[in-house]
Formats: C-alpha cells, structure tokens, sequence
C-alpha cells in the first residue's frame, strides 16, 4: 500500500468517531500531525479526560481549554472526568457545573480524592445518564422544584457519599423516570448512601451490590424495595434481619447472598464480639423477600444464597412462573434447599447448574445420591425413599457448566438422567485443566464416552457438549 495516508482521506465524520475512542488528552495530539486534523477535534462525541494520561501538572489548563473550544459544540454528547491527582475543588465544580449547562446527555466522573458536589447547582434538564464513582461527596439543599434531573433513565453510585439517608432518597426522588440504578457500596466506604431503602415508581432495572460487614448488623437491619414497576433485580450483599418488598412486574431476580454465620465461621477466635454472637441465633429473615421474588419466570442464585435459603428461610412459596432456574455449587455449601426449590417450581422447564461438587451432607434430599440410603425395616418408609423430586420435575432442559468427569460428578449425572422424565436436551460444558489438555483429545473422549453411556429414563433425551 505504500506510505499513502489512507485514514486522513476518510470524511471528518469518522475521524471524529475515531476520535472519541480515544481519551481526550490523547486525541486533542492529533492537532499537529496535519493540517488536516488541526480541526477536527471539535467532532468528537465523547469527552473523556484522564489526569494520567500525560502531565497532570497541565491537566486543569486543558480542561479548561478544551471545554472552551467545544462550547459551541453540538456533537459533544458523553463526558467523563477521571481524577487520580489532587486538584483544586472550585475548578472541578466548574468543570462539572460547566457540562451540565451545556445539556449533556452522559457524565461519568471519578476521583482518587474527596471532592464535595453542591447539590443545589447539581442538576441538568438533559442528562439521561450520570455515573458517579468514589470521592464524591453530596451536600448542599435540593433545587428547586426538588427535582435534579428530570430526564435521567440511568444513575450509578459507587462508593458515594452523601450527608445523610435524607438527602441520598431526595437525590433518588430527584429522578422522576429513572429506569435503571445501580448502587455498589463496599470496605472502602466509610459513609455509605445506601440506607437499606430504594423507592422509586419507575425503576425497572436494580443492581446493589453491598459488602461492609465492618458496620456488621447496623448496616443490614432492615431492606426496603419499593418498586413496583422493577423488572430485573441483582442483588449482593449479606442478609438482612428483615425485608420489605413490591415486586410486583419482577421477571427475572440474581441473587447472591451472604450469611453473617459463614463470616463469623471464617473469622472464628479473633475477637471476644464474634464468639458472643455466634451463641446467638441466626442472623437474618430472607422469608419475605424470598415470597416478593415468587413471581419471576427466571432465577440466578449462588452458592451462598442456597445456604441463606436453608438457614434464614422459614416458608418457601410456590414458584408458578419459574420457567428457567440456575444455581452454582460449592464445595463447603450443601444442597439441603435444592429439594424444595425443584418442588416448589412445578413450570421449571430450563435448570442451569454451575460445577456438580458440593458439600455431602444428610439433608440434600433425593435430588442428590451423595449419602447412600439407609436400609429400614418400616416398608412406608422405605417406599417414600424411593419416590424423588426429579421425577415428578418439568424440566426439559439440563445445563451443566465446568464438568470434570470426577466419580462424584458422573454419579450426579446418572441421577440426573436416571430420574428426569421430560428431559430434551442434555448441555454439558466440559472443562478441563491445562496439563489435562496438553494429553490431546484422551480425557475429553473419555468424559463424553461415560456420560453417552449413562442410562436415560426419558427417550427423546439427546446430549450435547460443549
């Protein structure tokens, strides 16, 4: 092809496209390649400025310089602004009182450092989407109208600070048809927003993702969701004493929960605290949210939340809708609730599990043939032995993800395919270890060969692997 610039014939629209890929800082170097790209930073639609990209020292001098040569700018739609240096707090309030005023439709700002947002000027009647990470924090009174931004459908708070629960769910009611929340709280956080409570009529999409178990049980007192309207819901976090719940449009729930005993467990003689509430009693009623997700068609749970369903729920309803449900495994936590789950799910028709191993305990129930039976003399009782979930089951599907091929493994399959009477596919993802690669195609025949071989009780049953 020669030396022939071929990028710099392209229209300015794509140069400016190109342009907004890359970091601001970055980009506005381009200048003095040419002639031909002296201008054309004023096309890009995408601000995004990071004081590590280049010499910090300069970096608040060209901000300001690229927010003045973009001030008439009509392509300009996203800003971010990544601070990990130190900078003056009345010039980054500029900054973002500057962006707003120009009706924006994105801003995503983080910073390393403390820096305080005025709330009363911090409002925009353009904005759709606003992520805020770490280092802020909120104070000041509400706009007028209480109101902050009217059109954002997309907000997300990491690690930020606001000067009370008060003026957290001002801010939250301040988005009138906010669509989707995400709220992401950990460690670090030494005054989080989150409260416990998100109340809004018209978030349809919620993702929490809380772990400060320094605060320990102050922080996880009470859960309130008052979300009508909400649609998926992904939530991380340790259990709650208590839940209160509207989800009356969930379709489909992800939850990974985390019991305050396996913490306890984990932590076990490092203080005279833990001993004392480890007498205690459980920590934790996930009953009622539990009942408030009995209505989604489709449920992702971790291997944590199986144990929080066994040991902090009292009552389990009844699954009507449930079409697809998927679980992972893990080896310390048994599958005491995988009875009752499958039981209470008389729809199931889809049942993804994450890796087979789990803990062998005597409560796993007869979706499992990791305890062998006992042999009585009372035949009713033997003959209730012999009756298992699986068969009275409407699954017509089986995923099995990170399959290995252990004994344990293809003593769960047979149980599976020995019991599953509606069963249509059979997905099995193999996974195998590098050094067990590296012996060709062997262990990989030999796993699917003991799998084809397996007795199946339903005909129309096929086996795919992947």
């Amino acid at each position: 092809m020669g030396s022939k610039d071929y990028i710099s014939s392209l229209p300015d629209e794509i140069l400016g496209k190109i342009l907004s890929l890359l970091w601001t800082n970055r980009a506005a170097c381009t200048s003095v390649l040419s002639k031909r790209w002296r201008n054309l930073l004023v096309l890009v639609d995408n601000l995004d400025l990071n004081d590590a990209s280049g010499n910090h020292r300069y970096f608040c001098d060209f901000v300001d310089r690229t927010l003045a040569l973009l001030s008439n700018s009509t392509t300009v739609k996203r800003f971010s602004l990544n601070c990990n240096f130190e900078h003056d707090d009345s010039r980054v309030e500029s900054w973002i009182r500057t962006v707003l005023e120009r009706g924006f439709l994105e801003l995503h700002l983080e910073t390393a450092r403390m820096h305080c947002i005025d709330t009363e000027v911090f409002t925009s009647n353009t904005l759709v989407e606003l992520t805020i990470c770490c280092g802020f924090y909120a104070e000041g009174l509400l706009p007028p109208g209480g109101v902050f931004f009217p059109a954002l459908k997309s907000l997300s708070l990491v690690s930020v600070e606001f000067t009370d629960a008060e003026m957290y769910q001002d801010f939250i009611s301040g988005c009138p048809v906010l669509e989707e929340l995400f709220l992401h709280y950990d460690n670090e956080t030494t005054c989080p927003a989150w409260n416990g409570l998100v109340s809004s009529p018209s978030i349809k999409r919620l993702n929490i993702y809380q772990n400060l178990p320094e605060l320990r049980f102050e922080a996880y007192d009470e859960c309130w969701f008052k979300t009508p309207s909400l649609m998926y819901l992904e939530y991380s976090s340790h259990v709650a004493e208590k839940y209160v719940v509207d989800f009356g449009s969930l379709i489909e729930a992800r939850l990974d929960l985390w019991s305050w005993e396996r913490l306890i467990d984990e932590n076990e003689g490092e203080s005279d605290e833990d001993e004392n509430v480890e007498g205690d009693e459980i920590f934790g009623d996930v009953t009622d949210l539990v009942e408030g997700i009995s209505n989604v068609k489709t449920l992702h749970l971790s291997s944590d939340s199986l144990e929080v369903f066994h040991l902090c729920c009292d009552t389990m309803p009844v699954f009507h809708n449930l079409v697809t449900l998927s679980f992972e495994c893990d080896k310390e936590i048994g599958w005491q609730v995988v009875p009752l789950l499958l039981n209470k799910s008389p729809n199931l028709e889809t049942l993804i599990i994450k890796c087979l191993l789990h803990q062998v305990t005597d409560m796993c129930g007869n979706a499992c043939p990791c305890i062998p039976k006992r042999k009585k003399k009372n035949k009713k009782k033997k003959k209730e032995e012999k009756e298992c979930c699986l068969s009275t089951c409407q699954v017509k599907v089986l995923n099995i993800l990170g399959y290995r091929g252990t004994c344990r493994e293809l003593k769960q399959m047979r149980h599976f395919l020995g019991n599953l009477r509606c069963l249509e596919t059979v997905k099995v993802g193999v996974t195998l270890k590098p050094r067990e690669d590296n012996n060709g195609n062997n262990k990989y025949q030999r796993i699917t060969n003991d799998v084809m071989e397996l007795p199946r009780v339903s005909s129309n049953c096929l086996i795919q692997f992947f």
